[in-house]
C-alpha cells in the first residue's frame, strides 16, 4: 500500500500512540491476490494490539534535534513491523508456544504455525522495504542510508536476534549475570537503540549525540526488561494480556531468578534515572523522554 500524504502534520502533535497506529496503517500491505492470507496474518500481527513504544521514541528522538519532515514516517513503520515479526516468531512453539499475547490468540494459533513463520518472515521484509520510501520522502541518501544500515545492524545477529539465539540456546540451563545481561542488552536492548539512534541521524545530529542517545536507549531497554521480569511473577494474565509465569514454565533465568524482586525494582530505578540524567545533558525539550521512562518505570502491563 502506498503511503498517502495527509493535511495532519504529526510531527506537530504529541507522539502518542494512537499517532503512531495512523501512520503505521499507512504503510502495511493491502490483503490482496493469491497472497492475501499471509498478508492479512502480516497486518494482523501488527495490529492485535501494542504500546509502540519504539515508533514513539523515534519520532521523539528525531524532534528532540529538531527534525520536521516526513522521512521518518517509514522507519516508525518499519521499526514497528520488526517488533511485531520478533513477537510472532517468539510465540511460535518451538520458541515460547504461547497462544495469547495482548489478550488475543498469537498469530500462529490464529493462522497456523506455516503461516505464523511466514508471517514474520514477511514482516521482516517488508520493513526494510518500507524504509526505501523515505529517499522519495525528502530524506539525504547519506542519512537514509545510515538509517536503514542501523536498524539491519540492531535487529539483526549483532542485535536482536542475536541475543534471542543466546536466549534460546541457553533456556532451561544455568545462566551467568554476564550472559544475562548480554541477553537482555541485545534482545530488548538493540531495537530501542536502533529508534533513538535513527531518530536523531535522520534530525542531523552529531556523532556525539547520536552515541549518547544509544546509551539513553541501551538504560531504558534493560530498565524495560527487568521490569519484564518483575510483571511476569507479579501481574495478572488479564493486566499482561498474556499468560504469567511463562518464564518459570520454560525454565528460563531472569533477573528476578538472580537477585530476587528487591533488587530488580532497584535496578529499574537506577536505570531509568540513568537514562534520566543523560537526556538532561542533549539540546531540546527532554520532557516527552523523560515522562515516557518515568511511565516504563512504573508500568503494571
Amino acid at each position: 500500500m502506498e503511503a498517502q500524504d495527509t493535511k495532519q502534520n504529526w510531527l506537530t502533535e504529541e507522539q502518542s500512540a494512537e499517532s503512531m497506529e495512523t501512520v503505521l496503517k499507512k504503510y502495511l500491505p493491502e490483503e490482496n491476490g493469491f497472497q492475501k492470507n499471509l498478508t492479512a496474518a502480516m497486518n494482523y500481527s501488527v495490529l492485535v494490539g501494542g504500546k509502540r513504544i519504539r515508533p514513539q521514541m523515534m519520532a521523539a528522538s528525531y524532534r528532540l534535534f529538531g527534525g520536521q519532515g516526513k522521512e521518518i514516517e517509514p522507519f516508525l513503520a518499519a521499526i514497528e513491523m520488526i517488533h511485531s515479526y520478533s513477537l510472532v516468531h517468539d510465540d511460535l512453539p518451538a520458541m515460547d508456544n504461547d497462544t495469547l499475547r495482548r489478550g488475543k490468540p498469537t498469530t500462529w494459533s490464529a493462522y497456523g504455525e506455516a503461516a505464523g513463520i511466514l508471517a514474520g518472515d514477511g514482516l521482516l521484509t517488508y520493513a526494510f522495504e518500507t524504509c526505501a520510501k523515505a529517499f522519495a520522502l525528502g530524506g539525504k541518501p547519506e542519512q537514509v542510508g545510515r538509517a536503514i544500515g542501523i536498524l539491519a545492524e540492531k535487529a539483526g545477529i549483532s542485535g536482536m536476534v542475536g541475543g534471542q539465539a543466546v536466549d534460546v540456546e541457553l533456556s532451561g540451563k544455568p545462566v551467568s549475570a554476564e550472559q544475562l545481561d548480554f541477553i537482555y542488552r541485545l534482545k530488548t536492548g538493540a531495537l530501542l537503540e536502533a529508534a533513538l539512534m535513527i531518530g536523531a541521524v535522520l534530525a542531523g545530529a552529531s556523532e556525539e549525540q547520536v552515541k549518547q542517545m544509544e546509551k539513553v536507549a541501551s538504560d531504558i531497554g534493560m530498565a524495560f526488561q527487568i521490569q519484564d521480569d518483575i510483571l511476569d511473577v507479579t501481574s495478572t494474565e488479564e493486566e499482561l494480556g498474556k499468560p504469567i509465569g511463562s518464564d518459570e514454565r520454560n525454565q528460563k533465568t531472569t533477573y528476578v531468578t538472580l537477585y530476587g524482586l528487591d533488587a530488580a525494582r532497584a535496578e529499574v530505578k537506577r536505570l531509568s534515572e540513568s537514562a534520566i540524567q543523560l537526556l538532561q545533558t542533549l539540546p531540546g525539550d527532554s520532557t516527552f523522554f523523560q515522562h515516557f521512562v518515568r511511565k516504563l518505570e512504573s508500568r503494571s502491563y
